[in-house]
């Protein structure tokens, strides 16, 4: 570990946090500058874990002692700033004392990802096309807690190593393995080849609801989860294998995708 204490926000070692508004994230620094940002001991850790590597950390005062713990071995610079300093450099409130720049992993091949998934069963979630940063985060989570084996995301959908992504999947995204699918929708037809029953949520007229799909308990099943407005592409539904929806009373017309995908998970576990 490499400490430096700094005091100037406009100092170029610390780039790599500047203006960290969700905005200029989306639009400058990921994913083109190979980096993704990690906030918390918590999520720093999960990252770690996963074998990712840190660029740099940046601490304030206060928490250096544990985030020596938390690199203890690693040769990577650890920028202390003040609190002030934090908030002028990063445009927000640095509230979890701890941030880190990583290094992004070389994306796996969608087949490399399928091989690896020993067990019989199975159960792998897509992610077409969701905008929300936050709903991705608890996909992840939802799929951590309830063994889903992989999460395929599409080129359309927002990046899970954003930020806030990470920060509400509680390092979750670190948990399940996942790649980009970019064949899409025509890599169906790899999943098929995989053995996957392939089945989307939709509200579509003529879907089957959710407990049918649960009593035919496919041994390896893909759940396919659209955007958040307009849900599946058309194409897309014209592939499926199935088309499932979950039931709803009360004048509730639909659930919130990050709900719905946990629905989806528990009752195909």
């Amino acid at each position: 570990m490499q400490l430096h204490h700094l005091s100037d926000p406009h100092d170029p070692l610390l780039d790599d946090y500047r203006a960290l508004t969700d905005t200029a994230l989306r639009r400058v620094r990921e994913p083109a500058g190979g980096l993704y940002i990690a906030e918390s001991a918590k999520v720093i850790e999960r990252a770690l874990q996963a074998g990712h590597r840190p660029r740099s950390v940046l601490t304030q005062q206060k928490w250096t002692d544990a985030v020596a713990e938390l690199v203890q071995g690693r040769d990577v610079p650890v920028y202390v700033v003040a609190d002030d300093v934090a908030e002028r450099l990063t445009g927000f409130a640095v509230h979890r004392g701890v941030m880190a720049a990583m290094h992004r992993p070389d994306p796996v091949p969608v087949p490399d990802l399928l091989s690896s998934i020993s067990h019989r069963r199975s159960r792998i979630a897509v992610l077409e096309g969701l905008t929300d940063h936050t709903n991705v985060g608890a996909v992840f989570r939802s799929a951590a807690a309830l063994g889903v084996d992989a999460v395929l995301v599409t080129p359309t959908c927002a990046d899970p190593l954003y930020r806030r992504a990470v920060r509400v999947s509680m390092g979750s995204v670190f948990q399940v393995p996942w790649t980009r699918i970019e064949n899409w929708p025509q890599g169906i037809d790899d999943l098929r080849r995989g053995g996957y029953v392939v089945a989307g949520m939709t509200l579509g007229a003529g879907a089957v609801e959710l407990d049918e799909l649960v009593a035919e308990s496919p041994q390896r099943l893909a759940l396919v989860f659209g955007t958040e407005g307009d849900g599946m592409l058309g194409e897309t539904e014209r592939m499926l294998d199935r088309r499932v929806t979950i039931p709803m009373s009360g004048g509730v017309d639909s659930l919130n995708v990050a709900a719905a995908s946990a629905v989806a998970f528990y009752a195909t576990r």
